[in-house]
């Protein structure tokens, strides 16, 4: 069955990055020119994904303003003429990258409680996840990596990188086999591992796409790590029982509700910026002098 499904999680409040997510989704903050969610967004698209679900929470309706039509701005943009062309078309197009739909989480219950609000938007259909905390730059989408990985085996799929052993424990570990190239076998993983029940470096980072059952699982996981439903537990249910794919995907990650991630991604993206990218790199090597 072909994905053209994706729920997006953003309902979490930004702790991580106050105070500027007071106010402000971290979302919704900009890499050079752009919301984070926007990348993440566009990533799914170029994946073949048409129809995206984004579960927000209280104060969050900045995201649902910056995927809908902003008639007056249109109306303006339009008669600077052909010089604001090029940005009127860019910002009439956010409204149609997708069809876009939104649910509240009401409670902050963890991302597993999170994911269940998308049972009626995905019905019996495989779909896929991309964390509201990660852009993933790279040519070719990781989403769209582990959807051709589903496509081949079937099954669920994680999209994994290795971490630090002094890292490990702030994410999930996973148990795994190799299988072919960057593909594996994985058949058990916990969340946020003490030292001594580490499974390997892999870790859960940012996509995975899901089988429907794994509503009827979320229903039956009871609240885990921080007292909240684990999607991490749902899904080691699932790999033990039938078995998951992890994906070693290309392309880099950056953690949006990290303040030094959200520094990197503003250097790094930045640099390779069609516009300002050769400014920006001459500003840095002229900086570099004073450090």
């Amino acid at each position: 069955m072909k994905i053209t499904k994706a729920v997006i999680p953003a309902a979490g409040l930004g702790t991580r990055v106050l105070p500027a997510t007071k106010s402000m989704p971290k979302e919704m903050l900009p890499i050079v020119d752009k919301p984070a969610i926007q990348y993440i967004v566009e990533e799914a698209v170029r994946a073949g994904i048409t129809d995206i679900l984004i579960v927000t929470n209280r104060g969050k309706g900045l995201i649902e303003d910056h995927f809908d039509r902003v008639p007056e701005l249109e109306a303006k943009l339009e008669k600077g003429g052909a010089e604001k062309e090029p940005i009127l078309k860019e910002v009439a197009g956010i409204a149609h990258l997708a069809n876009f739909y939104f649910v509240r989480q009401k409670e902050t219950l963890g991302l597993g409680h999170a994911i269940s609000r998308a049972r009626s938007f995905v019905g019996n259909e495989p779909f896929a996840v991309l964390y509201g905390d990660d852009v993933i730059i790279g040519e070719d989408p990781a989403c769209g990596q582990l959807i051709r990985a589903y496509e081949e085996f079937g099954k669920g799929v994680l999209g994994v990188k290795k971490v630090s052993p002094a890292d490990i424990g702030k994410y999930s570990s996973l148990k795994v086999e190799p299988l072919h190239d960057n593909y594996f076998k994985c058949t058990d993983m916990v969340e946020k591992p003490a030292p001594d029940k580490v499974l390997s470096l892999y870790s859960i980072l940012g996509r995975c796409v899901l089988p429907p059952e794994i509503f009827d699982i979320i229903d039956q996981t009871a609240p885990g790590a921080g007292g909240e439903i684990q999607l991490t537990d749902a899904m080691c249910t699932l790999a033990r029982s039938k078995g998951m794919v992890a994906v070693d995907y290309t392309g880099k990650r950056y953690d949006m509700g990290n303040k030094l991630g959200i520094l990197k991604a503003q250097v790094e993206v930045g640099l390779q910026h069609p516009e300002l990218g050769e400014d920006f790199r001459a500003y840095l090597k002229d900086l570099s002098k004073s450090l």
